[in-house]
């Protein structure tokens, strides 16, 4: 099974305080260039760690929220283990794993919060990576009434889903459309930040997968922007509440 070395590093984006600036307008927002298909038309372990330093916003009637992707897992498909399609299991749950990759794939865990999901590889091949959480750039004040102001705001999938208004709806949305979208951010933001890796969070019951290093995390300069500790980020995650 493939595994990714820690300390790899991205040369992509600026401290948080600048992307704010930057994109304090939503009509940036809205005109960033959307990631094209055939990116998602990849492996579940060569498509999340590119997703770090990408946007994902969301455009709801109650206004547009938007983060940089700091943390996500892979899920292989029905060789792992810890899949919702392992062993080509196909139910009306993931059925949207089944299809085109750049689709979202939302579900409702534990009676409580929802989960979003990135469904990538080719179309009969059910890949997915789960976006556990962002560093906020645009929105916040709608985030924090969205999570009644609880914080941290977007650490942990499901944190991250209140916070950017995402729930059953989303489920099966195309991700280079206008409502829930994932962008480039602008090309002059560039500086490095560290990709480490680590297992994944969660998967007790997943065998020997529950070992494999498929968790992505970027290190931000700046504040805490993964769902555990910023000292160690292999520490047992913070609740969801």
């Amino acid at each position: 099974m493939k595994s990714m070395g820690k300390h790899d590093t991205y040369s992509r984006f600026v401290t948080s305080e600048m992307l704010r600036q930057t994109l304090a307008d939503e009509g940036f927002i809205q005109s960033l260039p959307r990631i094209p298909r055939e990116f998602f038309a990849r492996n579940a372990l060569d498509v999340a760690p590119d997703l770090l330093g990408l946007i994902l916003a969301h455009k709801t009637p109650e206004g547009t929220t938007a983060g940089l992707i700091t943390e996500v897992e892979a899920y292989a498909g029905p060789e792992d283990r810890a899949c919702h399609a392992y062993g080509w299991r196909r139910t009306r749950r993931n059925e949207v794993m089944y299809g085109p990759p750049g689709f979202a794939y939302v579900y409702f865990t534990y009676g409580m919060y929802y989960c979003f999901n990135v469904v990538v590889a080719s179309e009969g091949m059910p890949h997915a990576v789960l976006v556990r959480s962002l560093e906020p750039v645009f929105g916040m004040d709608l985030m924090l009434k969205r999570r009644k102001g609880r914080l941290p705001l977007t650490e942990g999938p499901g944190r991250m889903c209140q916070a950017m208004g995402i729930g059953r709806e989303q489920n099966g949305k195309d991700l280079l459309g206008e409502e829930l979208f994932i962008a480039r951010p602008p090309k002059e933001l560039d500086i490095s930040f560290e990709i480490l890796t680590t297992p994944r969070i969660g998967i007790d019951y997943a065998g020997e997968a529950r070992e494999y290093p498929w968790r992505f995390v970027a290190r931000l300069r700046g504040p805490r922007a993964q769902s555990e500790s910023a000292e160690d980020p292999q520490l047992p995650p913070v609740e969801v509440n």
